[in-house]
Order: C-alpha cells, then sequence, then structure tokens
C-alpha cells in the first residue's frame, strides 16, 4: 500500500507509478489514517517537502497511522530541489510508535512553490525525463526489500524554517487569499484543496485556517483568482503534473 499527500499531482503521479512497479495499491493519507493498515506487509509513504520539512498535513497525519512493526515502511520525497528534513521528521515520528522506516529516497520534480518566487514550474518538466533512471532504482530497491535510508539526516536549514518566528514570517507569503474581483464561485478551488480548507459563501471562495500551503488552489484555479502574497499567478506559470487531472485530486 502506497499511501499519498499531493497538493499539485506530482506525490501522486510517483505513488502511482511506484505503484505499477511494486504491484502495490495508492491511497491518500487522509484516508488511510480512518482505516487499519497494520495488516498491509509494505507501506509507502510518498509526500512532497515544503519549507525543508514534511507538510504540517503529513505531520499531522502521520502520528495517526495504525501501522504494524512488521512493515516494510519506505519514504520516497518528491521535492524541486532539497528533501531538507522531511524524512528525518516522519521516521521520528514513527520510531516513536515502534515503526521502523527501512527506506527512504528523494525524486526531483517540477517545484509548484516557484509561482511564489515569481518562476514557472513547467519550465522545470525536464526533471521528469532527468530522474526516470532514479524513479526505476528506488522501485527495483524496494521490491529486494533493501534496507537504507537515503536524505533521511537533520538539516539546519529545516530546522530553522521549522521556528515559530520564521514561520510566522515567511508562511504568509506562502499562504494563498482568494480575489474576490476575480472569483466566480466554480468551486474547484475547494474540490481540490486536500485540506478542506476553501468553502464557498455568498457565491465566493473563502479559505480558512487550516492551509498547508501545497498551492492546488492556486495552480488549478482557472480564473487566476487565488493570489499569493497579493500577487495573481500568471496562467503560464500554473502548474499540475501533465499525467494528474482535476477529477484525480478530487
Amino acid at each position: 500500500m502506497i499511501l499519498y499527500f499531493s497538493g499539485t499531482g506530482n506525490s501522486l503521479a510517483i505513488s502511482r507509478q511506484l505503484a505499477e512497479r511494486l504491484d502495490e495499491q495508492v491511497m491518500p493519507l487522509n484516508r488511510a489514517v480512518t482505516l487499519d493498515v497494520s495488516h498491509e506487509r509494505r507501506v509507502g509513504l510518498v509526500f512532497p517537502c515544503y519549507w525543508f520539512n514534511a507538510p504540517r498535513a503529513v505531520t499531522e497525519l502521520v502520528p495517526r497511522l495504525r501501522l504494524s512493526e512488521e512493515s516494510y515502511v519506505f519514504i520516497v520525497i518528491p521535492c524541486g530541489a532539497q528533501a531538507g528534513n522531511a524524512i528525518w521528521t516522519v521516521r521520528r515520528m514513527l520510531a516513536a510508535k515502534g515503526i521502523d522506516v527501512a527506506y527512504s529516497h528523494k525524486i526531483r520534480v517540477p517545484d509548484n512553490s516557484a509561482v511564489g518566487f515569481g518562476r514557472n514550474p513547467n519550465e522545470q518538466v525536464w526533471k521528469f525525463d532527468c530522474y526516470a533512471g532514479r524513479l526505476k532504482r528506488i522501485a527495483a530497491d524496494i521490491a529486494a526489500g533493501v534496507r537504507r535510508c537515503h536524505y533521511a539526516w537533520w538539516g539546519a536549514a529545516g530546522a530553522l524554517c521549522a521556528l515559530p518566528t520564521v514561520q510566522r514570517r515567511t508562511l504568509p507569503m506562502f499562504t494563498p487569499a482568494v480575489d474576490t474581483d476575480k472569483c466566480v464561485g466554480c468551486g474547484l478551488c475547494a474540490q481540490v484543496c486536500p485540506q478542506g480548507n476553501i468553502t464557498l459563501a455568498d457565491g465566493k471562495a473563502r479559505c480558512g485556517g487550516n492551509c498547508t500551503q501545497c498551492l492546488a488552489c492556486v495552480h488549478f484555479c482557472s480564473h487566476q483568482a487565488v493570489v499569493i502574497n497579493s500577487k495573481p499567478t500568471p496562467k503560464a506559470h500554473q502548474y499540475h503534473h501533465p499525467k494528474v487531472t482535476v477529477g484525480d485530486m478530487r
């Protein structure tokens, strides 16, 4: 079983590719916490790295997982460049539950947070071909039951970004808001939000206080009505994995 958390489809697509090679099934992490998956002999966690660490949604859900100490647990991080402390953080959480992570790795994908810096994630699609070989090797390692954790160390950058004072200053820069003048109330942003953080009121979308900065709403809004730091995202800069549809995210 491969459990994933995904905002723009990168983690979902990687999960599907691994599942195909490993003859596994995929399931959203937020659904898995409502089930008992302790009977699974192999459990994978696939999630992105945000701010040099695991997304808040992941760190809130992982402690609720019901896993077996006998399961072969692995972590794969799709990321723009660095895995940060994402693997280290989740390994510690699972260790506290008596669960050992047998294997971990990262694979580079287009960085959906690039729009926050004014860059175009679609200019990074070259990463798919460049890192296709690594994905095959990761799947082969997992199939063989290799026990080795790559990119699982603690890093100062991840620790710094996790400081409350730093987060209070930086996270608002990447927390979406709705431009009500542009919003047509289609509800698409609410449908793709993995946190259920967006609601409709009086024909307009509204962001709540449970955002994990995945930016799904920013990238999928067909009217560019969801802004970051008060700045709209050009349509040409909106990104989602080319093999993942809106329907897949619902």
